[in-house]
């Protein structure tokens, strides 16, 4: 193996390097980090944004959070903390995992593998979270 680095390795330390030099608590953000500020958003700011004010006779809020889901899906890695607020949000109107499951699982076919898997991952561990948080909150 060569110990040379591809122009895309030496790019990212370049930027990581500068960003050190700006701030160096940078070094640790973390989307999952950043989206513990703000895990859900207030259910009066969801309708009013994308629900009743738009159409009152027109889809659910659990269908328009599965169609956002999907197109998050599509997103990959590059929408990580839109994808965890997102599941956060089905798992609180009552979603299944199962159907947040099918619903990245159905985007493979026009996402690719490699963006489903990481919306998967992201959502296992969304899910992974609020199971601990369950448990802790039962044996308190």
């Amino acid at each position: 193996m060569s110990d040379q680095k591809t122009p895309f390795e030496i790019m990212m330390a370049q930027a990581q390097d500068m960003m050190k030099s700006m701030n160096p608590a940078l070094e640790t953000f973390t989307p999952k980090g950043f989206d513990s500020l703000w895990p859900t958003m207030p259910k009066e700011w969801m309708e009013m944004a994308f629900g009743n004010t738009v159409n009152k006779e027109g889809l659910d809020a659990k269908t328009r959070l599965f169609l956002t889901l999907a197109g998050l899906t599509m997103q990959g890695a590059h929408a990580e903390a839109q994808i965890r607020m997102t599941v956060r949000h089905l798992l609180e109107i009552g979603a299944k995992k199962q159907e947040i499951g099918e619903c990245i699982t159905q985007m493979s076919m026009f996402a690719g593998i490699p963006a489903m898997t990481k919306a998967g991952e992201i959502a296992n561990d969304v899910m992974k979270d609020r199971d601990d948080a369950d448990k802790e909150g039962n044996a308190e």
